[in-house]
């Protein structure tokens, strides 16, 4: 008899879960409004739970608090390119306590630094 694996994320090996989720962010169908996504990948969730969402075919970052209809557009949005203020292919992202975004743009091959309420960020790796 083994004792249960504990994952890296410190979820009980045993843990269940409820069988009827509950839609969060998007639910709208795939596009570009912003209450929607187009195959979004990464995400975060806050200490306000808050969820930011790489939207990664829309290019850009959305952020949603609890219990909005819609997202708000906070980073990239401006069709896919290299310039510091467009993304290409976002697949994650992690927000420090400031609200500073550290975004993985897997198609630029760079980790992005945008700070709160920027119009661009500047590349970190």
């Amino acid at each position: 008899v083994s004792s249960p694996v504990t994952p890296d994320k410190g979820i009980c090996a045993t843990a269940t879960w409820a069988q009827n989720g509950q839609t969060v962010a998007g639910g709208n169908g795939s596009g570009s409004e912003l209450n929607q996504f187009d195959r979004p990948f990464g995400l975060f969730v806050d200490e306000n739970q808050t969820i930011y969402v790489a939207d990664r075919s829309n290019e850009r970052i959305m952020k949603w608090k609890r219990g909005a209809s819609s997202g708000e557009l906070i980073a990239g949005g401006k069709r896919q390119g290299a310039r510091d203020d467009q993304l290409h292919y976002p697949i994650d992202v992690v927000v420090d306590q400031d609200e500073t975004l550290y975004i993985c743009d897997y198609n630029n091959k760079r980790v992005q630094k945008w700070l709160r309420g920027a119009q661009s960020g500047q590349t970190v790796i």
